[in-house]
């Protein structure tokens, strides 16, 4: 039986064609490895890459391209909407097909050794591979970014999990993990107020008492002339898009501003969009064996 992983590598770089092409290249080239998708926002200055394969190719590739973003980010340069603390900011594995979680987490493991070996790269284990409850939560490590972690990487508590006890000079330090899938949804609004945008994130994000499952921030849009409220979905299944995207509307809605549009970075799993599509539609007993793509893929 074939093992298949998702990878979705996050790179601190959203606006240089010529290193976002390098750092994906070795997706690209890997035999073993399905680039599924890669989208570079300048406004956040992050590059987000998908990607599926078996371990063994997803960690020749993904070892590769560490080196290259090590090569050409240099995060005292960086600046974007994004918290983020390294070049190469976090690197989640997710089981898809013949892989248990625990396979996933080894994967973390052994290419955050190979890295910090490679590259002398300080790096933390997160969420399934966290060594300490304390970083489970990607925010908490992530927690003063890049420009604090000189300081913060000396408390006992927060030596990383592999590498050097200090910060790469240029690279930072980087996060890898296991996890169930991730959708990272974002709702933009016709106003260019960032107050706005940072209260409706404070009320929908669970850390300040809003939805399960949901973390969000406010983010500017300046070209755009509109603020976003970016979020990430941890289980879209105990806390839909839908939900999410008629609490936003009904916060909004209190200060006179419109919905101007959403979006899904990267890729979605096909359950979480259809069960948008079976709560607006409001069709009753709905099941994805209607879908006519799950049930010809059921035969191959």
């Amino acid at each position: 039986m074939t093992k298949i992983l998702e990878s979705v590598p996050n790179y601190s770089v959203g606006n240089d064609e010529e290193i976002i092409e390098k750092i994906v290249s070795p997706f690209k080239s890997h035999e073993d490895v399905k680039l599924l998708d890669y989208s570079a926002d300048p406004d956040h200055n992050r590059l987000v890459v998908t990607n599926a394969g078996n371990p063994e190719g997803l960690f020749e590739s993904t070892l590769e391209s560490i080196g290259i973003a090590i090569d050409l980010i240099d995060m005292n340069e960086h600046r974007g909407e994004h918290p983020r603390m390294g070049a190469v900011d976090v690197i989640p594995f997710t089981p898809v097909r013949n892989v248990a979680m625990d396979e996933a987490v080894d994967l973390a493991k052994r290419l955050a050794n190979a890295a910090t070996d490679k590259y002398d790269l300080p790096i933390y284990l997160y969420e399934e591979s966290a060594t300490r409850p304390e970083r489970k939560n990607l925010e908490n490590i992530r927690r003063g970014e890049f420009e604090g972690f000189p300081e913060k990487i000396n408390k006992e508590e927060w030596k990383p999990d592999y590498g050097p006890e200090k910060v790469h000079p240029t690279a930072g330090v980087t996060a890898i993990g296991a996890r169930k899938p991730l959708v990272a949804f974002n709702v933009n609004l016709r106003t260019d107020d960032l107050s706005v945008a940072r209260e409706i994130a404070r009320r929908v994000r669970h850390s300040s008492g809003g939805l399960r499952y949901c973390k969000a921030m406010g983010v500017d849009l300046e070209e755009e002339g509109l603020v976003q409220v970016s979020m990430n979905l941890t289980d879209h299944t105990r806390t839909s898009l839908h939900l999410v995207f008629e609490l936003i509307r009904a916060e909004a809605e209190r200060y006179g501003v419109n919905i101007a549009e959403s979006e899904i970075i990267g890729l979605v799993p096909a359950d979480a969009l259809m069960n948008v599509a079976e709560h607006y539609l409001q069709i009753s007993d709905f099941s994805s064996d209607q879908v006519i793509e799950n049930r010809l893929l059921e035969d191959l």
